[in-house]
């Protein structure tokens, strides 16, 4: 299969990408930089006119390039209602009627914003390991009872692969000898191993733990698990719509009136002017003076541009950029990193939250939580034993028991030790034959267990023949979990979990939690599919969230509108994929960056209303001839330098 690039995939670092991104950035810096010192030395340093305007013009190339690029670019496809066509016009507007300071002015301001927001997004990403790590690099294939190394995408269907323990399995195959417990975290995101035997289908991407395997390979490496993982997280990342920038929907709106308005102030003066001394408006009445209609049109044509001029959101350009800076620095000291502006203010519409389980509401580790004794034995001397005779093993659930003995008890010496690949352990020390595993573990030893119905894994302890009790060894949900999912039902928002464990334990969870919506026993496709569902429900104004771990969620996290991701523990596909990613890896932290958002968002409509107020009264007083440019430039520099005052307040607060 053909590497795809990672930024492709929707993720944020690549190799060789970034470092064609970092070369540009580098030149667009230059730019900016060079333009701004001639902007300063136009100001500063009284050169002829002549030499000032050809300052002032590169400068404006230089900083405004772009910017007029993307507005002609636009307007060629009939999208002239943004932010940068609006810039444009009042820019050129501004060259001429010869202010050109106040034109380079608008530029320059929207670069240093842009500049910010760009550099408070760096600050919160990390350079990454890339999806594709989960993906094997070679086949032991069986040929002539000798081992040959192959590429995956060599491998024929049919042909038969040694998997040793600790591998990664790198094709789907069915199991032809050996035992084992295989770790499917990477497809069903569950900590829990799954036992594999002969008949037992086996996936690519999963890891054998400890027994050696025989697999015949039963498809192909393109339709492989793993395959079809990166396969969903590129068709899921060209499905996604990017939440949009603030800015870009306010000047949607904003666009389409002032230079509706600067079109009127421009025509229907001089128009009405002229009827009236003409006697058209009424009738009769003989012209009271001579009108230049030449001299007139200049006059309120000058006024429009002073208008568009007055009315270019330099204030805003630079504020609403400015603040979303604020907000994602402000992110980032909560333990926060967020990739983009758009996805800080995309919190402020969700209207659904999709988790996953193990890692994201839960700890994703096992626990023992219960010791349950048939009568014989007290518990204490039940886990005891466990501890022992699980103390050889590397499997998570033998940890788990060795953990919560306090360690390895002493119980003489070890004699004999065998493990039995996905049923359990045999041991005889010098005081006692244990065994410690599944129920068909001491059934085929002829001892009797009990079969309790729990949420968890019973792991059953017989000692010297007799059946001793069980212990339950679970996942244990998050310590802030519940409140996180009390706290979004009382915003409103709809709680939904997908997860690839079994049913009866994902319900066990989600009844505990309160979950609104659960879908258990899935695989990355049909989460993705039923993500897909949800997202089609959605009210038009209202996001769908996605939070996960692990690398089965990656595509998932690619398909969301947002997709927020657990950084601590969770895997790079999944912080690769995701918008947020959530350090400390506590559910907790999302209601954190929906609150930040919603400051964010408070600050950024204080800038807005400023902006307004101040715009609409030198707007009117233009629109009547008496305010000049100085009034304009007040209205524009000065409010945007007071809503950066205003916007600098969220940085390096913490919620």
């Amino acid at each position: 299969m053909e590497r795809k690039c990672d930024l492709a995939l929707g993720g944020t670092y690549c190799a060789h990408c970034c470092a064609e991104t970092e070369r540009r950035n580098s030149l667009k810096f230059i730019s900016a930089a060079a333009g701004a010192v001639m902007y300063v030395l136009a100001l500063a340093i009284p050169f002829s006119p002549i030499y000032r305007f050809m300052l002032y013009l590169a400068a404006y190339i230089l900083l405004g390039a772009e910017v007029l690029y993307k507005a002609g670019k636009s307007a060629a496809q009939g999208k002239i209602f943004n932010e940068n066509f609006l810039m444009g016009i009042a820019t050129l507007g501004a060259f001429a009627i010869g202010e050109y300071a106040e034109g380079v002015a608008v530029m320059l301001f929207y670069q240093i914003g842009e500049f910010l927001q760009e550099k408070a997004v760096d600050r919160s990403r990390r350079s990454i390991a890339a999806l594709l790590d989960i993906r094997p690099e070679s086949a032991n294939v069986i040929e002539n009872d000798m081992i040959v190394k192959k590429h995956p995408e060599e491998v024929s269907v049919g042909e038969l692969i040694l998997v040793k323990p600790g591998e990664r399995i790198p094709l789907d195959g069915i199991v032809t000898k050996g035992r084992s417990d295989i770790d499917t975290s990477a497809l069903t995101g569950e900590s829990i191993p799954k036992a594999a035997e002969p008949g037992t289908e086996v996936y690519s991407g999963t890891v054998n733990l400890n027994g050696v395997l025989t697999i015949k390979v039963n498809k192909k490496y393109q339709d492989s698990a793993v395959a079809k993982i990166l396969d969903l997280v590129e068709r899921a990342g060209t499905k996604k719509a990017r939440a949009e920038k603030f800015i870009t929907r306010f000047a949607r709106i904003y666009t389409p009136v002032v230079i509706a308005a600067a079109v009127l102030l421009a025509v229907l003066p001089p128009v009405f002017v002229l009827a009236f001394n003409s006697g058209i408006i009424v009738p009769g009445m003989q012209p009271a003076v001579t009108i230049d209609a030449k001299t007139l049109f200049y006059k309120w044509i000058y006024r429009a541009l002073v208008f568009l001029v007055i009315s270019c959101p330099c204030a805003l350009v630079i504020s609403i950029p400015l603040s979303f800076f604020g907000g994602i620095g402000r992110a980032s000291r909560n333990g926060v990193l967020v990739k983009g502006a758009n996805y800080l203010d995309a919190l402020n519409y969700v209207g659904t939250v999709v988790f996953d389980k193990t890692g994201t509401l839960t700890n994703g580790v096992f626990e023992v939580v219960k010791v349950v004794s048939a009568g014989k034995m007290p518990e204490s001397e039940i886990l005891s034993y466990a501890a022992l005779a699980e103390s050889y093993s590397n499997h998570p659930i033998a940890s788990s028991i060795v953990k919560a003995n306090g360690g390895v008890p002493d119980g003489g010496v070890m004699e004999r030790y065998t493990e039995i690949p996905g049923y359990g352990v045999a041991v005889k020390t010098s005081g006692a034959e244990i065994l410690v595993g599944s129920a068909d573990l001491l059934r085929d030893k002829g001892i009797e267990p009990q079969n309790p119905k729990v949420y968890g894994t019973a792991v059953h302890v017989a000692v010297d023949g007799s059946y001793a009790g069980y212990l339950i060894v679970a996942d244990t949900v998050k310590e802030d979990a519940k409140k996180t999912i009390r706290q979004l039902k009382s915003m409103g928002i709809k709680t939904v979990m997908l997860t690839g464990d079994k049913y009866d334990t994902a319900v066990n969870i989600g009844n505990e939690l309160g979950i609104d919506e659960i879908h258990s026993e899935l695989l990355p496709d049909e989460k993705v599919e039923i993500l897909d569902g949800i997202v089609s429900k959605n009210a038009k104004n209202r996001k769908t969230l996605y939070v996960g771990d692990g690398i089965n969620d990656a595509p998932v996290l690619a398909r969301a509108e947002v997709g927020v991701a657990m950084g601590a523990l969770g895997s790079d596909a999944a912080i690769e994929a995701a918008d947020i990613v959530l350090m400390t890896d506590e559910p907790g932290k999302l209601i954190t960056s929906i609150e930040i958002a919603g400051k964010t968002r408070k600050t950024v409509w204080q800038n807005i209303i400023l902006a307004f107020a101040v715009k609409t009264l030198v707007l009117a007083l233009g629109a009547g001839g008496i305010a000049t440019m100085w009034e304009a430039v007040f209205a524009d520099v000065g409010v945007a330098l007071i809503a950066v005052l205003n916007s600098i307040r969220l940085i390096g607060k913490r919620s």
